[in-house]
């Protein structure tokens, strides 16, 4: 197998009301990774218009999620921050995987059903078509490694297959490029640390979502520290003290995701969490959770806020990073249009 340069992609559609399950769930990955990788971070506009969008909306939660890569620590100087539709090769690639892929590939994808519901045939071909969009953002720069959270996995895996098949099948082609047997590299997943997937304060079942009605489900980034301790406050518990192990965890959903969520905000493990905690009441441990949420989230929405009040600046850094994105993008489209055999 060719060798390929390391490069991280990964994005984040603009849906507005970022929440702790982003930053813990892929934010603050992001971050760290930037401290040894090569990072591009991308948010995935084109994504969003699988459902119907307001534009002005749309553009404000644009800016929105760049606001909180900044204020997360993301430096879009020395790695990229950019929105999808400033760089047409994602589209571009995106339709010559339309054409790899195979639809009993798409019809696998669990999200798909999840997101359609029983009304499949009443949602947009790009709702069912969107994982070959996926892989075209991660394959036009020919990024090797993507941080994902576990229920994107069977993506990054559809990635892979496309990017295997295009290697198949177009192997005599992709010999002059001197890339040995490949052209795209299969991007391997990061799954980093605890509380990669941040469930729900008001069901430990399901993960902490924007479009959860209740607001008290989450713990949204732009939140004040007084909302942020009345939420915690009100997370839903049970009767019983905190485990002391993590076999006591078993069957206590809404114990695990705030033992999760405390583990990953002080970097530690839910083991050393239980160690500390374990056998006491809740009321110690979630006084604990708000002290600890409100110093690592109060200084990040302080800082959202004010980087979101300048559009301009905003802005500004989004076509610079498109341009650079771009940079990389377009060689490697015009090279798979001269592989499939076009002429350009």
């Amino acid at each position: 197998m060719a060798q390929f340069k390391p490069l991280v992609f990964s994005g984040v559609q603009p849906t507005g009301n970022l929440h702790l399950g982003n930053y813990l769930g892929a934010i603050v990955k992001f971050v760290e990774l930037q401290k040894t990788h090569e990072c591009i971070y991308c948010v995935v506009d084109m994504h969003a218009i699988t459902v119907q969008q307001d534009p002005e909306q749309l553009r404000s939660s644009i800016r929105e999620v760049t606001a909180a890569f900044i204020a997360c620590g993301i430096d879009p100087k020395t790695h990229i921050v950019f929105n999808q539709s400033q760089v047409a090769e994602h589209a571009e690639l995106a339709w010559v995987f339309n054409c790899v892929a195979r639809m009993g590939w798409l019809n696998r994808m669990t999200q798909f059903k999840e997101k359609a519901g029983k009304d499949r045939e009443n949602v947009s071909v790009g709702l069912f078509a969107y994982p070959a969009l996926m892989a075209a953002d991660i394959l036009v720069y020919r990024a090797t490694h993507v941080p994902v959270g576990e229920d994107q996995k069977q993506h990054l895996e559809l990635s892979r297959d496309i990017a295997q098949k295009f290697n198949n099948d177009f192997a005599a082609s992709i010999e002059k490029y001197g890339h040995g047997d490949a052209f795209f590299p299969l991007p391997e997943p990061l799954i980093q640390g605890p509380a990669t997937r941040v469930m729900s304060l008001r069901d430990g079942t399901k993960k902490m979502s924007k479009s959860d009605p209740s607001d008290n489900s989450r713990l949204n980034l732009t939140d004040s520290a007084d909302t942020i301790a009345q939420k915690v406050r009100k997370a839903k518990t049970d009767p019983e003290a905190l485990p002391s192990e993590i076999a006591g965890l078993a069957g206590r959903p809404e114990v695990d995701n705030l033992t999760g969520i405390y583990a990953a905000l002080v970097d530690r493990s839910k083991e050393d969490v239980l160690r500390e905690f374990g056998g006491g009441n809740f009321s110690t441990f979630k006084n604990a959770l708000v002290d600890l949420a409100v110093a690592k989230l109060g200084p990040i929405g302080d800082e959202m806020k004010k980087i979101a009040s300048d559009n301009a600046y905003l802005d500004s850094v989004l076509v610079d990073g498109g341009n650079r994105a771009r940079a990389i993008a377009a060689p490697n489209m015009k090279a798979v249009k001269d592989i499939l055999g076009f002429i350009s």
